[in-house]
């Protein structure tokens, strides 16, 4: 497939789209091996990105969500657009669109399990152009997808057989000394809610688990909403807030890979806690008048040290059980998500022929598997391994 580009980041004059180049410059600099360009809608923005991550000789496209003309002729200029465009059911379901026609691979940072829900319709344009459309290779549901992809391979290391429970549970999250939230995942997080108070057939597909695994219904899965001691997992833990996107990655994951880890495969994520929950609730981001606006968030230094730490526990039928850890070593929510976001876009381009990924609507894990994990150990600051 010839084309002017390996990858296109659309979006990168916004937040978290303008870490993606930082990254790409970092590890991959301007050379010839890979050619990537930015785009956006404004051309001063842009010219502005380009200029202060110091890469003056970066390809610019202009190219608008509203116009589909526009995303059509971008499509056809790439191997893979990456798209940072948030909330992706107000400005990215012409992208899709436009990849899946043109053959263009696509890969975003969505949580927006609805959306990708409605996105599943241009599969079959996808199938026939041989678009690889990945949703979520960010925070959501990179670590955790992996996660348990990487558990069960070391399961039929160790057992010779897949886990048929997995527990997620998240030892610690910090974003850094003064780190947050960005406007724009907040902004996606009102839309969200909105959309389904609007739509009550929304909820319906956010609290479902299998909502993403076209006709297919598992086994009764784990209760995550309540407080409780864990004993397996020796903490008490509490809801953790992506869990309802990041189990219907797993699922689909499991779904799209012929069911590895078994059709009564059984998943749940949790947040370890101190002890019992006060019953103060927490602060509610979305309600906060000073909250980020799109496009802006926390800056480096306030993100600075940020880390996070996921304990994932396989049970057997017997009771055994194999721990793995996934651990970034910078903040979830910016840093790593754009470290993870750009990998996962050279990783299409790079280590994943169409013969072994066709064209499709995929999770992250199976499209890419075994390839991303080990990009991701050498190029974004996380770790797999198994705890003894």
């Amino acid at each position: 497939m010839e084309r002017a580009f390996d990858i296109i980041v659309f979006g990168a004059t916004g937040y978290t789209g303008r870490l993606v180049p930082e990254h790409l410059l970092k590890v991959y600099g301007l050379s010839k091996d890979l050619k990537w360009a930015i785009a956006g809608r404004n051309r001063f923005k842009l010219e502005q990105i380009r200029s202060e991550i110091g890469a003056s000789s970066l390809p610019l496209i202009i190219a608008d969500s509203s116009d589909m003309a526009s995303l059509a002729a971008m499509a056809r200029g790439a191997k893979v657009i990456i798209s940072t465009v948030g909330p992706y059911a107000l400005y990215g379901s012409e992208l899709v669109q436009a990849c899946a026609m043109e053959g263009t691979d696509y890969v975003d940072i969505t949580g927006e399990s609805t959306w990708i829900s409605d996105m599943l319709v241009h599969e079959p344009t996808a199938k026939a152009s041989g678009a690889r459309i990945v949703f979520s290779c960010g925070f959501d549901s990179i670590p955790f997808e992996a996660g348990v992809y990487f558990l069960e391979k070391m399961a039929m290391k160790t057992f010779g057989v897949p886990l048929p429970r997995v527990r997620a549970r998240i030892r610690r999250l910090y974003g850094g000394i003064r780190g947050g939230t960005s406007g724009g995942s907040l902004a996606t997080g009102i839309n969200l809610i909105s959309t389904m108070q609007r739509n009550p057939r929304l909820g319906m597909v956010w609290m479902d688990p299998f909502a993403l695994t076209s006709g297919f219904k598992g086994a009764e899965q784990p209760d995550a909403s309540t407080a409780y001691e864990d004993k397996v997992a020796g903490s008490w833990v509490g809801p953790w807030v992506m869990a309802a996107i990041n189990s219907k990655s797993v699922h689909r994951c499991n779904f799209l890979l012929g069911f590895p880890w078994g059709k009564d495969f059984k998943y749940d994520e949790m947040s370890m806690i101190d002890g019992p929950p006060s019953g103060v609730p927490a602060p509610n981001p979305f309600e906060d008048p000073n909250r980020p606006k799109p496009g802006e968030g926390p800056s480096k230094a306030d993100r600075e040290g940020g880390h996070y730490d996921i304990l994932f526990i396989g049970e057997a039928a017997d009771g055994q059980t194999l721990r793995v850890s996934v651990k970034g070593n910078t903040d979830a929510g910016a840093d790593s998500t754009a470290r993870m976001l750009a990998e996962s876009a050279v990783c299409l381009v790079r280590d994943v022929p169409r013969d072994k990924t066709p064209g499709g609507m995929w999770t992250i894990c199976s499209a890419m598997g075994d390839a991303l994990i080990k990009r991701l150990e050498a190029n974004a600051g996380i770790t797999f391994q198994v705890e003894h």
